[in-house]
């Protein structure tokens, strides 16, 4: 018999295990990764070392484009938002953390192959993160997923002005939040339906 709309707001539906150490450490490292890029630049390159993607870049830019940033403050603004973002989607799982990062990647190839201008930073991946916490809740519509969707959006959607060009600063690349967003929305359906169907 098919679940009523109230269980299923309840159902665990293949609730994450325990968080592991590993899982804990992980956006450390990765945020870790970012400050130490940005220390190199600052201290040795005078802010000369960035690796953003965009014309002519090198394919692997899309990997470390995510930890490259024009300056402190920028580094600074995104860390403050990678990390609880991070371990909120890591409270669904590892799983869902990874699959976000490569949703994200694939989605800035376009970015990387037709967007005239560089872009790079955490941000992508911040919006990523925010489209997945956002959108899962009103795709499973589950209690614990809609409560944490209500709370990302009421914590972190004034952010969502950066998806829209004309209301992004000069030198804001709204095409690589928007990308991300993009990226981290399908990963949640993905999980949604992984969910559903196990």
């Amino acid at each position: 018999m098919g679940r009523t709309f109230t269980q299923s707001l309840i159902a665990p539906s293949s609730t994450p295990g325990p968080i592991s150490r590993w899982a804990l450490f992980l956006p450390l490292l990765l945020v870790g990764i970012a400050w130490l890029q940005e220390l190199i630049d600052t201290v040795i390159f005078g802010g000369r070392w960035t690796l953003p993607i965009g014309p002519g870049t090198a394919w692997w830019s899309l990997f470390t484009a995510p930890f490259s940033h024009s300056d402190i403050g920028h580094l600074l603004t995104n860390t403050l938002a990678f990390l609880p973002l991070s371990y909120l989607v890591i409270s669904q799982g590892m799983r869902a953390y990874m699959s976000i990062w490569i949703a994200v990647i694939l989605m800035q190839i376009p970015v990387w192959l037709l967007w005239p201008t560089g872009s790079h930073g955490l941000s992508g991946v911040v919006y990523g993160l925010l489209g997945y916490l956002l959108f899962l809740g009103l795709i499973e519509r589950r209690l614990i997923s809609l409560v944490m969707t209500m709370i990302v959006l009421s914590l972190y959607g004034g952010a969502l002005i950066g998806l829209l060009p004309w209301a992004t600063p000069a030198g804001v690349s709204w095409i690589g939040h928007f990308s991300g967003f993009i990226g981290g929305a399908l990963a949640a359906v993905v999980h949604a339906r992984e969910r559903h169907s196990s």
